[in-house]
């Protein structure tokens, strides 16, 4: 497969070099003192974007301490007063968020349209928790006895931390981050030491906003920071996305420890293809949701199941559908999909269609090694179509995170459901119908958390919740409206004033 982008050259600017990166503890920028200290890439050049240090224990637990010291003060500001600093965040984000979706798509790969729409969601998560005081309001129950009243207050507990997964880099921690901190708490973010770049550019906007010294951190590493938040005896919880096996692991350290944990995990999410469903509607869904962003995304489509006759006109309009779509640089305006993050990733997706072959499955649309000019070290997959898949293949049963489909045929739609029931993942299902009563089935009989009818993904809003059933998701509350029950406590008041 190769693509038609234009020559590099003409396109893509040089790129920026962001130096050594530092951590942000205290109110103040701090070079690291560690001596472990790893290249970040650009994954579309290969180029060197950053280098990034592998903090040390003794600088967690100072960010930690200086965390605490923060909250003491902090917990006691007035709700209304703790978001008033979320408001030039989000206004600082608004003016600068072409440049941050710039930096996204230079550390991460992802075309230029889909940075633009995450760092336009990480405004709207900012956005949402300046409603705080509202969204933290308690109850009073008047008169519970005679002059007697009963108060359910909400309150902050103390340090919470943060390990983002690499597809979202500027979205995910600001998913989280912003409710901690307005209804009290102070943060640390770890963030992904593949794709730090982001968070250190929102850091810059954050530096400005008046935020307390103390009161949110960013200190860089990996494993070894996270096991050092974790066992530090001052943080309270933490909020993980990311694989569901590393996932459980923190959830499993967490409650051992009696902290709190909400952990979004992997997904193997089914597109089921309904015998009435709008051809030209379902074909635009599945080219977004399987190989949009990559296929690197947790709502992404990874199982494709045709139902009834369906199949043969279906892949008679996506296969060249598929083939056709724009392989480059995310830069370019015109691409339609960018490299995976990782040469590395790379190879491990390439290994799993490789597999999958080797198991029986047909390769139909082969998008293992596409030429983009200009760029040969590029980690660049295309649309990859395997069909003839068998629910035992692991290429139907573990997460690929690349911009595969594999295509299990069904023969109705009960059978369609019972493929996603037999998943131990449980994120998101897809439907394409025409039919209410058809939709309605499936809203009540798919055991996943999200849920889609005629939408290529279902994303969730800042001022809802996120699903996730089964191994997809740990922890019962999941953030966003949810997030004031996770990072506050009920305090009951009983009083009695005669």
């Amino acid at each position: 497969m190769s693509s038609t982008a234009e020559p590099a050259a003409l396109l893509v600017p040089p790129q920026p070099s962001y130096g050594t990166l530092r951590n942000y503890v205290g109110g103040k920028w701090v070079e690291s003192r560690s001596t472990d200290i790893r290249d970040v890439v650009n994954p579309a050049t290969g180029d060197v974007v950053a280098r990034v240090p592998m903090s040390t224990r003794d600088e967690v637990n100072e960010a930690v301490q200086i965390a605490q010291t923060a909250f003491e003060t902090w917990q006691s500001v007035p709700p209304v007063r703790r978001a008033r600093p979320f408001f030039i965040l989000k206004q600082l984000m608004e003016e600068h968020q072409e440049d941050l979706a710039r930096t996204l798509v230079q550390e991460m790969g992802k075309t230029i349209d889909d940075a633009r729409a995450e760092i336009r969601r990480a405004i709207e998560e900012i956005e949402c928790a300046c409603g705080i005081p509202t969204l933290m309001k308690g109850t009073v129950h008047d008169t519970v006895a005679a002059n007697l009243d009963l108060q359910v207050l909400r309150v902050p507990l103390g340090v919470f931390f943060m390990v983002p997964s690499f597809n979202f880099p500027a979205l995910v921690p600001l998913e989280y981050m912003p409710y901690a901190v307005a209804t009290g708490n102070t943060y640390i973010n770890k963030p992904s030491s593949t794709v730090p770049v982001s968070q250190v550019r929102i850091f810059e906007l954050i530096d400005k906003c008046g935020f307390p010294p103390g009161v949110i951190n960013l200190v860089h590493g990996s494993h070894d920071v996270v096991d050092a938040l974790m066992q530090h005896p001052a943080t309270q919880g933490f909020s993980f996305v990311g694989s569901s096996p590393v996932g459980a692991k923190l959830y499993a350290a967490a409650a051992a420890l009696g902290k709190r944990g909400q952990v979004a995990g992997g997904a193997k999410n089914h597109f089921v293809v309904a015998p009435d469903a709008d051809l030209d509607l379902a074909v635009a869904g599945i080219l977004s949701s399987f190989f949009g962003a990559a296929g690197q995304r947790c709502l992404a489509g990874s199982v494709l199941v045709p139902v009834g006759d369906i199949y043969e006109p279906l892949m008679a309009k996506l296969i060249p559908a598929a083939k056709a779509m724009r392989i480059g640089v995310g830069l370019d305006e015109k691409s339609e999909l960018g490299p995976v993050v990782t040469q590395k990733a790379k190879q491990r997706i390439i290994g799993m269609i490789d597999q999958a072959i080797a198991e029986g499955a047909r390769l139909v649309l082969d998008g293992r090694n596409p030429t983009v000019e200009g760029y040969p070290n590029g980690a660049f997959l295309g649309p990859t179509i395997l069909d003839d898949v068998t629910p035992d293949m692991t290429i139907a049963r573990e997460e690929v995170f690349g911009p595969v489909a594999s295509v299990i045929r069904a023969k109705d739609l009960e059978e369609a459901l019972g493929l996603i029931r037999a998943s131990r993942y449980g994120h998101t299902g897809i439907l394409f119908t025409t039919t209410g009563g058809t939709a309605r089935r499936f809203i009540h009989r798919s055991t996943t958390g999200n849920i889609g009818i005629n939408v290529a993904v279902a994303a969730t809003q800042a001022y809802a919740t996120l699903g996730g059933m089964k191994d997809t998701g740990y922890g019962d509350l999941h953030g966003r409206s949810e997030s004031v029950l996770f990072f506050t406590d009920p305090r009951i008041v009983v009083s009695r004033w005669d």
